[in-house]
């Protein structure tokens, strides 16, 4: 009769966990890279619904905030060179959600304005971001949303990040140029 312990498998169940993550990436910079980008690409998904891609969606909003702003400060502000901005919000002017008319001051420059279906695709990104942050952050409570979103301010400031410029922008992919066959 053998009277070696055999092991128990549920103990080396609960052991695995362990072994597994021991040598996972852990700490604060991971978990916000991998929640970032998961959260980019979900947010990616429910924009797309609407035929919008972030980046779409970005200068949207910064067109609303500053309605009138001229194509060269938009360059600006997102840290690109200005013929960027032109593709960019090309792609806006042909879903006629973006208009661009000629400044009075300066009839070189041209401002931005959201025409009244930009005003409306703002609205319905508006809903899908609520979804999205309330999708996102369901295992937290009010307080720790408040908490958190208090605590992610901080390190943004601290790293000057420009508030509410997706640093994404700088390496966008240029859209293919159209052939004109």
């Amino acid at each position: 009769m053998n009277t070696a312990r055999q092991p128990d498998p549920s103990a080396a169940a609960a052991q695995a966990p362990d072994r597994a993550q021991a040598g996972a990436p852990r700490g604060a910079a991971f978990l916000l890279a991998q929640i970032g980008a998961h959260a980019a690409g979900r947010f990616a998904e429910r924009v797309a619904t609407l035929g919008l891609t972030p980046a779409d969606v970005g200068l949207l909003r910064m067109v609303a905030g500053q309605p009138g702003r001229s194509q060269r400060a938009l360059a600006e502000d997102l840290g690109v060179v200005p013929s960027r901005v032109v593709a960019l919000i090309d792609v806006l002017e042909e879903k006629q959600l973006v208009e661009r008319r000629r400044s009075a001051e300066d009839r070189r420059n041209y401002e931005l304005h959201l025409t009244p279906e930009g005003r409306q695709a703002l609205g319905a990104v508006s809903r899908a971001a609520a979804a999205h942050e309330d999708d996102l952050l369901a295992a937290l409570d009010p307080a720790g949303r408040a908490q958190l979103l208090e605590l992610l301010e901080r390190v943004a400031a601290q790293q000057e990040l420009t508030p509410g410029v997706h640093p994404g922008y700088r390496t966008l992919a240029r859209p293919a140029a159209k052939r004109k066959d």
